[in-house]
């Protein structure tokens, strides 16, 4: 027998139990959101009153996470493809001190970014009250996640060499960028639009500092429900976020795998 075929069923064994390990507390939050009453369990019965509790007090804020999760994607799309082209084609310092900036806010906590935000933009009453304040800080968030993953991509140097060859039959910036380069990094910027998404949805430690009372989102709802010391509601919550943002990622994901075996890849 092989030394692979004898770790095989180790390799499974540990695989089943990390998976146990990972998902039996999600399992346990779940079922603690259908119950009458949590500490009789499921002798109490199953219900599903808990789940319209929290849609009739934080039914809002699922638009709204969708709708900034899409924002932010698309806003990442416009300035983050655009941005990675260009510091992949640069080799100048200040291209690579840019860069490191770039990352700034995701190696300094989501509060000192946030805090940053409002001293400079917290005079402006009804930009600083709206959603597209807290899009602008998941912006900030994400953006090195798109620029780093397309980057990568736009570095490589079949792709340097397929742009000189383009360009050497005459064609325009425009005619390789959208025509030859986007098409070539479609399944990183797919890539880069999923993670960016993730991120976007489940922000909390900014999106808390900078969201109002009437700018919640999904992880804002889900400590506002938490504390509200019912951990029937807290628990329905989490359920609710599941069934919502569980497809769009599946979506995504499968958008993902469609455009790579279109690649080949």
């Amino acid at each position: 027998m092989s030394i692979a075929r004898q770790r095989s069923p180790l390799l499974l064994a540990l695989t089943a139990l990390v998976s146990v390990f990972m998902l039996a507390p999600l399992g346990l939050s779940v079922l603690a959101g259908l119950v009458n009453n949590y500490s009789l369990g499921l002798s109490s019965g199953l219900t599903l009153r808990w789940l319209q509790e929290v849609l009739d007090s934080y039914g809002g804020t699922v638009v709204w996470s969708l709708a900034l999760g899409l924002l932010c994607v698309l806003g990442n799309l416009l300035i983050g493809v655009p941005c990675a082209y260009a510091l992949a084609r640069s080799k100048s310092r200040s291209a690579r001190l840019f860069e490191e900036l770039l990352t700034l806010p995701v190696a300094v906590p989501g509060l000192a970014t946030a805090l940053a935000l409002i001293l400079a933009y917290g005079q402006m009453r009804g930009f600083r009250q709206s959603f597209a304040f807290i899009l602008v800080g998941h912006m900030v968030f994400t953006l090195p996640f798109m620029v780093r993953t397309v980057g990568a991509a736009f570095a490589r140097d079949e792709l340097r060499a397929l742009e000189e060859a383009a360009s050497s039959l005459g064609a325009g910036f425009a005619q390789r960028f959208l025509g030859i380069l986007v098409p070539v990094v479609l399944p990183a910027i797919v890539a880069g639009s999923l993670m960016v998404f993730t991120l976007s949805v489940g922000e909390f430690n900014l999106t808390w500092m900078l969201h109002t009372p009437l700018t919640r989102t999904l992880p804002v709802g889900l400590a506002d429900s938490y504390a509200s010391m019912r951990i029937e509601i807290g628990s329905a919550y989490t359920l609710v976020f599941l069934l919502v943002i569980l497809p769009v990622l599946w979506g995504l994901q499968a958008i993902g795998n469609l455009i790579e075996r279109h690649h080949g890849i």
